[in-house]
């Protein structure tokens, strides 16, 4: 995939699009015990011009969040990251992943969808049954 609209094509194949914009597309992702989390993929472009898939999930509300938990949590990742991004007009927590296209295919774009789905998913459920656990 060298492009958005290689990514575009193959994720409208596998999932049905919630949001269907020129850089940014977004979906549900089924879990298992019927639980679902929203994927959003969008396209960057570095200062030389090079260009990046940013996945990602959100995961709770930036209130109440301990930000050196976030920035530990960030250190021992290996993949994702904890970010901050506007959803509803209120600062919330979004785990990101972001990777150059020369390195992407079907195969690793369906590996990282479900690995940052389903921890996103972990990391929601943790921080509505606990608050401030991050």
């Amino acid at each position: 995939m060298r492009h958005f609209e290689a990514v575009r094509s193959h994720v409208g194949s596998q999932y049905t699009l919630r949001q269907n914009d020129p850089y940014l597309i977004s979906f549900d992702l089924a879990l298992p015990l019927g639980r679902h989390q929203g994927i959003y993929l969008a396209e960057l472009e570095d200062e030389g011009g090079r260009r990046y898939l940013r996945l990602s999930t959100p995961i709770g509300p930036l209130a109440g969040t301990d930000p050196r938990r976030c920035l530990r949590f960030n250190w021992e990742q290996r993949t994702g990251f904890l970010a901050v991004a506007d959803l509803d007009g209120s600062p919330y927590l979004h785990l990101c992943e972001n990777r150059p296209y020369e390195f992407l295919d079907g195969s690793e774009l369906e590996r990282l969808i479900g690995e940052l789905g389903q921890l996103g998913d972990q990391l929601e459920q943790i921080i509505a049954s606990e608050g401030d656990s991050l």
